[in-house]
C-alpha cells in the first residue's frame, strides 16, 4: 500500500504488526506516484509499505488498513507468495494472530 507519509506509513505499519495481522511492514521511501484522481492528473511522493501476512489474515488486515488510512481509495493489493525460505514463512505464521 501507499502512503502520504512516513508517518502514516509508519502508524499503519505499527497498528498492523501490533495487532497481529502483520508479521512486518516494510516502509520504502521515495516512491513517486502518478494516476488520475477525480478526473486530474496526480503526481505525488509517497511511501510504499508491504506488509507481510498469510491467507487466512488478509481480509482482517485489508479492512484494518482501508479504516485507518488516511486516503478515499487506499491501494490494498495482494501478491501471492509461490516460494519462499521455509524458516521465514514459518515465523510469518507464528506473528499473525
Amino acid at each position: 500500500m501507499t502512503a502520504p507519509s512516513e508517518d502514516v506509513a509508519l502508524s499503519l505499519a505499527r497498528s498492523a504488526v501490533g495487532a497481529q495481522l502483520a508479521a512486518c511492514g516494510n516502509l520504502v521511501p521515495g516512491i513517486r506516484s502518478v494516476y488520475r484522481w477525480k478526473g486530474e492528473i496526480c503526481d505525488d511522493a509517497e511511501f510504499l509499505v508491504l506488509f507481510k501476512t498469510t491467507p487466512d489474515r488478509l481480509d482482517a488486515l485489508r479492512m484494518h488498513l482501508v479504516e485507518a488510512h488516511p486516503y478515499d481509495c487506499p491501494e490494498v493489493i495482494a501478491t501471492p507468495v509461490v516460494a519462499g525460505h521455509p524458516a521465514y514463512l514459518a515465523w510469518v505464521r507464528e506473528n499473525v494472530g
